[in-house]
């Protein structure tokens, strides 16, 4: 009886462990990185008269579509995009559009053919057929740069013009496009012997034309594809006399394959008023698209026009907050006014607008608990290390109606003594929401700030409270400096120190003898530069209509690491280069690893849907429009000028 349990129970947990195994499945062989292969098509690849709507591609496993409308590109481009489909094994291409009579049609999936499980791309699949008697298999490349920092821009279009005209880029379609890859290198196939004009674009709503705002590059030279045919003769021996086999390789390299683009944004945006609002009691903004060269002008409605207002703007104009300082303004629900101010029309040119605003404040409901008085924050740049070339800064959060200079105290300690110092304090800002102390600094030393309650009092009477702050001035042995000098002198030059993020860190017009970098905190630096072409300080972008090139961008070769107390001097030849497109490899580096985290977090995150390209405004410092300064909005960053 025991033996027969025993076998039982043996067949069981037999049983059990199989089940087991089974559930688990099969562990299988290594995994598939094998993309879809291509067994035939309808018609072959390169067929010549072919006037069906329909292309058939069959494959030898299951295959399905990736982000085919970001892959996916016809030429010549089409009004109405073909519909592309994978159905098991088989991808069908239908052209909406009527074909036309002795053209060649090139269709570019890109990757977005991927096998069904394991989403293997066919990388850069092309199929190609003509409606006439031959196919055209001239073809042109090149790279497409970022304009502004030099980097490859990848998710661009860059299409040829048969026109010649400069209005073929907003009017004309291209014949033959393509699409720059990952490292913004581009090859446009099946071009028909000719003279073209050749542009890149940003497009973003696919219709293959220029419209203002959107990325551009283009080149004034015309561009003239060619191809040149080279022999290679392999020689098979039977003996050291005797010839067996000649076979002759034949090689095609296309030409022009160096085309270099640089990709901008022109300096055109249309201009109006965005928004106006009532935020607080005290103030209303008004914000508008882009800079203004002037101010509006304000006519109020249903206040006293005498009423003082205090306004805030950043330099270009385009952000501006009125501080209201009289009360019997401020006190209104409702402000009412006219304001006046220059708006683009469809053609750019700037006319005169007039509006009427109705600026409204939502009062909080009323708390049923006391409300504590008061009180007039401000911080300030004031650090326990802080730098010898420095001025202590200040910033409000409401205009600044009287500071007191008795109430402010700036001592320094020399050994067990405090000793008072004589500074200056000035106003940054017309509103007075920014003030700077101004002192001449001895290195190493220790200093100590005190400002009493009540030292600033605000135009609403609000008070700040005591405040206290001890700091170290750096000396000169923490500090790096560096010496760039341009060999030779180019007056055109303007120099620019920048970080491993490509922050612009100094910025100086070239110097005959020489361009000074001191006070540096030690650490990796670089340097680049542009060419200011019409000499007004700052970079420019380029000009479609003008047929104009943004301003020329160069990088020194390495990278700079200034350690303490060291003073590193560097000559740089920058038109000796020869790739003005090359960065330093640590750059290059660095964007490289940024890019491949992003793209490993987006892979175990939602899937981005979005296209490759240049997203957004070029980046640059005075670069571009010139930061936030000048008449008291730039109350940020609190570094100080550089010496």
């Amino acid at each position: 009886m025991n033996y027969l349990k025993y076998i039982t129970g043996s067949i069981l947990l037999v049983l059990m462990v199989s089940c087991a195994n089974r559930s688990a499945g099969p562990t299988g062989g290594p995994k598939d990185s094998i993309p879809p292969v291509v067994l035939r098509s309808v018609p072959l690849n390169g067929a010549v008269n072919y006037t069906k709507k329909e292309i058939l591609v069959y494959f030898d496993e299951n295959i399905s579509l990736d982000k085919v409308n970001e892959n996916f590109i016809i030429s010549p481009p089409q009004k109405t995009q073909p519909v592309v489909r994978a159905n098991g094994r088989v991808l069908s291409v239908n052209i909406e559009d009527d074909l036309i009579d002795s053209t060649t049609y090139s269709l570019f999936f890109g990757n977005a053919i991927v096998d069904l499980n394991e989403k293997n791309p066919l990388e850069n699949y092309q199929f190609a057929f003509s409606t006439g008697n031959e196919i055209d298999t001239l073809q042109v490349s090149g790279k497409l740069f970022d304009a502004v920092n030099l980097d490859p821009v990848a998710g661009i279009f860059v299409g040829l013009h048969a026109s010649m005209g400069d209005s073929a880029v907003y009017n004309d379609k291209f014949v033959r496009v393509t699409k720059t890859d990952t490292e913004g290198r581009f090859t446009i196939k099946n071009v028909k012997a000719g003279r073209y004009r050749i542009y890149a674009l940003g497009d973003t709503n696919r219709d293959f034309s220029y419209q203002t705002g959107e990325a551009v590059a283009f080149l004034n030279d015309t561009i003239v594809p060619t191809v040149k045919t080279t022999e290679r003769r392999d020689t098979t021996w039977t003996d050291s006399v005797t010839i067996d086999t000649v076979k002759i390789a034949r090689t095609a390299s296309y030409h022009p394959d160096t085309l270099v683009l640089s990709l901008f944004k022109e300096n055109k945006k249309r201009q109006y008023l965005v928004k106006a609002e009532r935020r607080s009691l005290h103030s209303f903004s008004m914000i508008f698209n882009r800079a203004q060269d002037s101010l509006p002008v304000l006519k109020p409605l249903n206040f006293d026009s005498s009423a003082r207002l205090l306004l805030q703007s950043n330099a270009s104009l385009d952000t501006l907050n009125w501080w209201i300082a009289d009360s019997l303004v401020y006190a209104k629900d409702t402000l009412k006014l006219q304001v006046d101010y220059l708006k683009t029309d469809s053609l750019f040119n700037l006319i005169s607008q007039t509006d009427t605003l109705t600026l409204a404040f939502r009062r909080p409901p009323a708390s049923r608990t006391a409300s504590p008085p008061p009180v007039l924050n401000f911080t300030s740049n004031v650090a326990s290390s802080f730098d010898i070339y420095k001025d202590i800064l200040f910033k409000f959060e409401q205009p600044v109606l009287k500071a007191d200079t008795s109430l402010i105290r700036l001592q320094q300690k020399v050994d067990s003594l405090i000793v008072p110092l004589l500074y200056s304090l000035q106003k940054l800002d017309s509103a007075g929401l920014q003030y700077s102390l101004k002192y001449k600094w001895k290195s190493g030393e220790s200093y100590e700030i005190e400002t009493d309650s009540a030292a600033f009092i605000s135009i609403y009477s609000v008070h700040s409270k005591a405040w206290k702050n001890s700091f170290k001035v750096k000396a000169p042995e923490d500090y790096a400096t560096l010496k760039v000098k341009i060999e030779p002198f180019d007056s055109l030059v303007v120099l620019q120190l920048i970080d491993a993020k490509e922050v612009i860190i100094r910025e100086q017009t070239a110097n005959p003898k020489g361009n000074v970098f001191e006070y540096l905190t030690p650490g990796d630096f670089f340097v680049k530069l542009f060419v200011d072409v019409n000499q007004n300080g700052v970079w420019d972008t380029g000009d479609v209509l003008l047929r104009r090139f943004p301003e020329p961008v160069y990088y020194y070769s390495k990278k700079l690491s200034l350690k303490a107390n060291w003073e590193l001097e560097e000559s740089w030849d920058y038109k000796s280069t020869s790739d003005r497109y090359r960065k330093p490899d640590e750059l290059d580096k660095l964007k490289k690893e940024k890019k491949a985290a992003s793209d490993k977090e987006g892979t175990t995150g939602t899937r981005s849907t979005s296209g490759g390209g240049n997203s957004g405004g070029f980046p640059g410092s005075r670069m571009n429009s010139g930061g936030m300064s000048g008449s008291g909005m730039n109350m940020g960053g609190m570094s100080g000028n550089s010496r």
